[in-house]
This record gives C-alpha cells, sequence and structure tokens, in this order.
C-alpha cells in the first residue's frame, strides 16, 4: 500500500454503523491517506468504539505502512486520565504504533447538559495535568493518589508505544499550552483559512518560547466538505444541510471577523437555527460564509481547497470530514484526497507576479488550473477569502458556470437526471396503483383486456407527470419552492432545467397521454373522453391559473377523488368496458392513502407555505388537526378496506394488503414525533406515505387478482 506524497487524512464522526465507518477506514488506507479521526458525537455514539474495532481491523495486518487511527478528540471531564491511559494502551496493543490521541475539553454545553461542572479558567489545567498523567501512565510509573493516604496509582499495563498526545481546542490558552507541551494540535471544523493561520502562528510562537522548535509540533484540522457533481450543486446542498446551518450558527466573533464577515450575519443564523426554521437559516448563508468555512464543489475544486489551506495557513495534515456521512461522499473525499497529494505546491505570490503566468496543475484525476494565491490574514474579506481560497482553481476553470463547460455527454446525462428529478418518479405509485387496482377487479369479474390497461396505465402516469412539472413551475413563480424547500425535486432552483424546458416537457407529457386517450376512447366510446378532459384538468390547474386549487386548500380532496375514485372506476372501465359499484368502493382505501401523501406534504410545509401566502388544508386547520387528518388518512384506508371485505362488497384476497402494516408503523412513529415539535422527523412524509401507499397497494392489486383463483 504506497502512501500518498503528501500526508492527509479521513475525519468521522462516531454515528452510524460501525461496520460501515472501518470499511471506510480500510479503503482509505488503501488509497495511501495517512490517517483516520474518530471524534466523539455526544448522545449518538462514542468513539473509542469505533477506533477500537478499526484498530481490530487493521491489528490483523502489519505491514508498516504507518497508517494511523486517531482519536480526535476525547476530553477528561467525561473520561478520567486513568480511564484514557487504559484506552490508550489496549488501542496500542490491537494497532501497536498506530494510535493518536487528541484531547480538548469538548462542548460546554453538551457538558452542562450532562450536569458536569465546566469553568473556562480551569479547562487548561484540567488539560495540562490529563496529559501529564497519561504519560507519567504510559512510562509505566505510579501517579500518587487523588486522595490522601491511600496507596498510589499503579500501572498494570505494558508500557504501550508512543502515542502523541494533540491538544484539540481553539482558545488562545490551549493553543499555548499545545506550543509548550504537546505533539500536535488539531483544529475544529469550520475554521477559515485567515482564522487558522493566525492560530498556528500563536501555536509556533509558544512553542520557540518554550524552546521547542515549531517542526516538531504537528497540525492537523478538520475540514468540513461536501462533494457533488458541480460547485454550484455543492454549495446548494450544503445550505440545507442542518449540521452545516448549525456549525455556522455557533461561529466564534474572531473567526467571522478575520473572514471579513459580520457577527450580525451569524447572529441570524443562529437564531433560525434555534427555531427550527432551518429554510430561513439556510435562505441567510451566502456562498462565500460557506466557501470560507468550508470546501464544497466537485473532488478537484476539494483538493484545491485543502491545498489552500495547507500552503496559506499552514496546516500540515488537513483532515477531509464529509458533512454527511455516507459511502458516496466518503469515497469522493478519499478520491479529492488522493487529487491533493499530486498538486504541487503553489508558488509564492511575488515569484508567481515575477513570472506573469499561473501555475500549471497537473492533477491525476482531472484538469485542475492554477494555485493558491497569497496574501496575509490581515487583507482577507469575503472576496478575497473566496479568491485565495478557491486559488484560481475553480474560478479559473469557470465552475461557477457549472453546464458550460460539459461535454455532450455530460451534457445529455444531466438533462435526463433534471428530467427524472422533476417529474419524481418516486410518485408514480399515486397514479399507477389506483389504475391497477381497477383493471385487477375487472380480471377477477373475468371482464379485462390487458392491452387497454397497460394504456391507461400509461396515459394515467403522464397526466400525473406533467402535473408534478407544472406543480414545480408554479411553485418555484410563487416563491414557495426555493433551494432550502424540503422538497424531492429542485431541478429548476438549481438550475438543471429551464422554466421554458421544463413547461415543454410538461405539454409533452400532456399530449401523450391524450394520444393515448384517442385510442381509448376509441375502443371504450365517450365516458373515457369525460375522464380524460377530467384528469387533464386537474392535473394541469393543480397549480396552474386560473384555478390553482392547491393553493385555495382543495388539493387534497380533489386528489382524493382524482387518484381514488376517478382513476380506479377508469381503470375498471377501460379494462372491462363496463361500470361498477365496487370498483368505487374499492377506490376509497386507495384514494386515502393518495391524499394522505399530499396531506403529509402540506402537513410539514405549512410554514413555508403560509410564507409565501399559499393557503392549503393543513395551513388553513392547523398544525393540530392536520396531524389527526393524516392519521385518519393513512389509518382510514386500512378500516374501509376491512368493511369493505366484510361486506363482501370487494373480493377477500384484498385482504393481502395488511401486510403493508410495517410501513404503517413507520409512518405512525414519524407523524406521532413530528406532532411533538420535532420537524424532521417529517421531513421525508411524503416519500414514506409513498412507499406506504405502494406496498398497499401492490399487494392489494395483487390480492384481487388472485382471487378468481380462490374462488
Amino acid at each position: 500500500m504506497d502512501r500518498l506524497a503528501r500526508p492527509v487524512g479521513l475525519g468521522l464522526a462516531a454515528r452510524g454503523e460501525v461496520d460501515e465507518v472501518v470499511s471506510w477506514s480500510a479503503r482509505a488506507r488503501t488509497a495511501g491517506l495517512d490517517s483516520v479521526w474518530i471524534h466523539d458525537s455526544y448522545f449518538e455514539r462514542d468513539a473509542v468504539t469505533y477506533a477500537s474495532a478499526i484498530a481490530s481491523d487493521l491489528g490483523a495486518d502489519e505491514t508498516p505502512d504507518g497508517f494511523r487511527i486517531a482519536l480526535g478528540a476525547v476530553n477528561p471531564y467525561t473520561r478520567h486520565p486513568v480511564a484514557l491511559a487504559m484506552t490508550g494502551s489496549a488501542l496500542d496493543e490491537m494497532a501497536p504504533g498506530r494510535i493518536v490521541m487528541g484531547l480538548g475539553t469538548g462542548l460546554p454545553l453538551r457538558l452542562k447538559q450532562m450536569g458536569l461542572p465546566y469553568d473556562p479558567s480551569d479547562a487548561v489545567a484540567r488539560v495540562s495535568s490529563a496529559m501529564d498523567q497519561l504519560r507519567t501512565l504510559w512510562a509505566g510509573e505510579r501517579l500518587p493518589s487523588a486522595t490522601p493516604g491511600l496507596p498510589p496509582i499503579q500501572p498494570m499495563f505494558e508500557p504501550p508505544h508512543r502515542i502523541p498526545l494533540v491538544i484539540a481546542a481553539y482558545r488562545k490558552e490551549f493553543v499555548a499550552l499545545a506550543g509548550r507541551k504537546a505533539d500536535g494540535y488539531l483544529a475544529r471544523p469550520a475554521e477559515s483559512i485567515p482564522s487558522l493561520a493566525g492560530i498556528l502562528s500563536r501555536l509556533d510562537a509558544a512553542a520557540r518560547e518554550a524552546g521547542r522548535d515549531p517542526e516538531t509540533i504537528e497540525s492537523a484540522g478538520y475540514l468540513l466538505s461536501l462533494v457533488d457533481r458541480t460547485r454550484r450543486e455543492a454549495l446548494n446542498r450544503a445550505k440545507r444541510e442542518p449540521f452545516v446551518i448549525y456549525m455556522l450558527s455557533v461561529l466564534s466573533d474572531v473567526s467571522l471577523a478575520r473572514a471579513g464577515f459580520e457577527r450580525e450575519l451569524r447572529d441570524r443564523v443562529a437564531a433560525a437555527w434555534r427555531a427550527e426554521d432551518y429554510h430561513q437559516a439556510a435562505n441567510l448563508i451566502p456562498d462565500e460564509l460557506l466557501d470560507a468555512f468550508m470546501l464544497c464543489g466537485t473532488r478537484e475544486d476539494v483538493a484545491a481547497k485543502a491545498m489552500a489551506f495547507h500552503a496559506e495557513a499552514g496546516l500540515d495534515l488537513p483532515l477531509l470530514q464529509p458533512v454527511v456521512q455516507e459511502d458516496r461522499q466518503v469515497m469522493e473525499l478519499v478520491a479529492a484526497a488522493g487529487i491533493y497529494a499530486t498538486l504541487p505546491e503553489p508558488v509564492p505570490a511575488p515569484e508567481r507576479a515575477a513570472a506573469a503566468a499561473p501555475v500549471g496543475v497537473a492533477a491525476a484525476a482531472g484538469e485542475v488550473r492554477g494555485a493558491a494565491a497569497g496574501g496575509t490574514p490581515a487583507e482577507a474579506g469575503p472576496a478575497s477569502v473566496l479568491a485565495r481560497g478557491l486559488s484560481g482553481v475553480t474560478r479559473g476553470r469557470g465552475r461557477l458556470a457549472d453546464d458550460r463547460r460539459l461535454g455532450l455527454g455530460p451534457w445529455l446525462w444531466r438533462r435526463a437526471g433534471a428530467t427524472w428529478e422533476i417529474v419524481r418518479p418516486f410518485a408514480y405509485t399515486a397514479s399507477a396503483v389506483p389504475v391497477a387496482a381497477g383493471g385487477a377487479l375487472a380480471f377477477a369479474d373475468h371482464r379485462f383486456d390487458p392491452l387497454l390497461l397497460l394504456m391507461a396505465l400509461a396515459a394515467g402516469m403522464l397526466l400525473h407527470s406533467g402535473t408534478n412539472i407544472v406543480n414545480e413551475i408554479y411553485d418555484v413563480r410563487q416563491g414557495i419552492d426555493t433551494i432550502t424547500s424540503p422538497r424531492a425535486s429542485h431541478a429548476i432552483v438549481k438550475g438543471r432545467i429551464t422554466e421554458r424546458g421544463a413547461y415543454a416537457l410538461a405539454i409533452a407529457c400532456f399530449a401523450v397521454a391524450s394520444l393515448l386517450g384517442l385510442g381509448l376512447i376509441a375502443a371504450r366510446g365517450l365516458p373515457i373522453l369525460v375522464l380524460g378532459v377530467l384528469g387533464l384538468g386537474a392535473g394541469y390547474f393543480y397549480t396552474a391559473p386560473p384555478f390553482q386549487y392547491k393553493y385555495r386548500a382543495l388539493g387534497v380532496p380533489l386528489v382524493f377523488l382524482l387518484m381514488g375514485p376517478i382513476m380506479t372506476v377508469g381503470g375498471y372501465f377501460a379494462s372491462s368496458g363496463a361500470w361498477s359499484i365496487n370498483a368505487l368502493v374499492l377506490s376509497i382505501p386507495v384514494g386515502c392513502l393518495v391524499a394522505a401523501i399530499l396531506h403529509g406534504n402540506e402537513w410539514r410545509d405549512i410554514s413555508e407555505d403560509t410564507r409565501a401566502g399559499i393557503v392549503t388544508l393543513s395551513a388553513r386547520v392547523g398544525k393540530e388537526m392536520a396531524h389527526y387528518a393524516y392519521l385518519g388518512l393513512i389509518l382510514g384506508a386500512y378500516m374501509t378496506l376491512a368493511i369493505a371485505v366484510a361486506l363482501r362488497l370487494v373480493p377477500i384476497g384484498a385482504l393481502l394488503a395488511i401486510l403493508s402494516l410495517p410501513f404503517l408503523a413507520q409512518v405512525l412513529r414519524s407523524a406521532e414525533l413530528g406532532a411533538t415539535g420535532q420537524a424532521r422527523a417529517i421531513a421525508m412524509i411524503d416519500l414514506q406515505t409513498a412507499r406506504l401507499h405502494f406496498a398497499f397497494g401492490a399487494l392489494l392489486v395483487l390480492g384481487v387478482a388472485i382471487s378468481t383463483y380462490l374462488r
């Protein structure tokens, strides 16, 4: 396993599946990264457990590659230094010579929540004492008893290999402590280049004052990173992440001032965060603020910004930490680390000016051009930070233009992705299930034309697609949908598709649906024309003027009628050429769950819709009644189905839909948490309800279809 030419590490939080974190660590090691750093995530999971699992996985391989496992960081408030010494010894035995231990105080807020006293004036002394105790115990020496008259503390473990101690804190007293006696310094996430440069300058000064060589003190820092296909999309996604909003809301006055921002901006973001108004908080965050404190963009952009932290701030070991801790993001950062290691050291500003030409950078994974610009922390402002942080790499390549630099293949791929996003295929269950249910009942009644049913299914789904597109167009026009809105599609606001292109796509969907409708009319007569006109009109005018019935609190009842009785009865008629009261009864549970999808969406979005002046049913009845209405719709589906079977109005096989109860339990739990004020619990309530509707509907269709054999 070859090491990268320049050290770079991976930062991870102690959350998620342990096996997954172990796998990421192994892949980082295989890719040649220097280390993996795990930090405690209070009230989630602890770093020691994850580090132990990683150490156990690596311990079996004694290849001397120097890959390190770091606790970054733990603190003597929640773990006594004696316990930390024991932990370090055990970890070192599992992965000899690979362990690093970061020490800090943790967040005072978290300590107070746990009832642990925290005094800022005592914190530095406590961490310093913990370092002394750890080194004493790891040297095999005794510690005096903390209680007079008792025997000293005798370490009963073998002295480990040397375990570096790193200070993880940003207050100047801790920086001075790191310079005096630590093996390294660990910078917190969301630190700007100017601020970090100032911190490391103080670190060097403290080391020299203590008679130490600053070069012997390693500097590492977490760099919050988010990778996407383009820089624009990465910035947009970062603004929607609650973790990013939180980190920006707790920036210090000094960090903001050094990066050229006013604290009032942070205070407004923090106020919105405390109110759990993430939409408003995200709208307050400018791109420049993210650029100053995060790494957003393609993997090349992230690598270039990491180089800026290394070259301008003097950071020895950048630790790329994913904002979203998922497999794709971690692997993108591992790839970005490889690119970072190939970038040449930037030419100092005076030399570059003398050369009168930009420095060419040949990156292994792409055409990264430019180099980190020079400048002093005192010169930093939002514009200068953006220019220096991006180092001419992303700006010189026209990254902000996004699509204009894409080739034909990537351009077509992105357009296909935009089309997929805006038609919202996850919601097709809402149109497919009712038509299929009507067809299944026709099959059970031995009146079934499969070709006509397929035509009806296709027409229904195309009408649904057109409705979704028109809905997004007018939601954007009304100001309801913005980049921070918690909705399934942001194709227009992200710029993946123009409004004109979206409108043309909607008309195309309606036109093809109409052509299929003509074929159905030829086979079944004018009733299909009536059903088709109702479907087309209801879909288009859902949000389009002059009716815009979604904005008049009529969306849920009309969707119930359209995607319940009309589509189910229409599916039966298209398949059989006849009418059926049983099809109407069968449509009620189907329509309840379709309406629940929309109602869940409206319930979740009450605040955004009200702010935009939109009146939905949920906004009109209020959050409490909206919760009860949602429960009534999803539970009503099961109750009406049971009653219909008991009265022999639908085949007994329809009870197969009861097997969807696990999905029901999931949405009930989310709904109950949402009713207590936990907004994040219902962030995906529409998707969860769509899954319930699909499971219920698919089982219902299957059960009804096989009823003919049961009889």
